[in-house]
């Protein structure tokens, strides 16, 4: 493991949104879903997500999600992916969304 120091860490911008529409996403090489999540002051966008094991479209919309919202855009399929959700592989290697368990305001950083 590499280790990082924390003017690294400070480079990500990690954020909490809220998932406001979620599209299925047949074109993508493994199950997924779009995710339109919106990241209060920075704005609206759209992330891919394999996350099709664990959630439904109705369980994930005005569910919270952390995500890196300062990478550079990825085309995935016919998609641009704006955003990365993150999450953990449980023991199957399915993922598992990282969120948090009481609101707060969309937008707000990782600290």
């Amino acid at each position: 493991m590499e280790t990082i120091n924390w003017k690294d860490f400070e480079k990500v911008e990690l954020r909490v949104g809220t998932i406001l529409e979620v599209q299925q996403f047949p074109e993508a090489r493994k199950p997924s879903y779009k995710l339109k999540i919106d990241f209060g002051e920075f704005g609206i966008k759209w992330s891919s997500a394999q996350i099709t094991k664990h959630y439904t479209p109705e369980t994930l919309v005005g569910k919270q999600v952390i995500a890196v919202i300062n990478f550079p855009e990825k085309q995935i399929a016919n998609f641009m992916s704006q955003c990365l959700v993150t999450g953990f592989a449980d023991a199957n290697g399915d993922i598992v969304l990282a969120s948090i368990n009481l609101p707060v305001p969309n937008g707000a950083k990782l600290c």
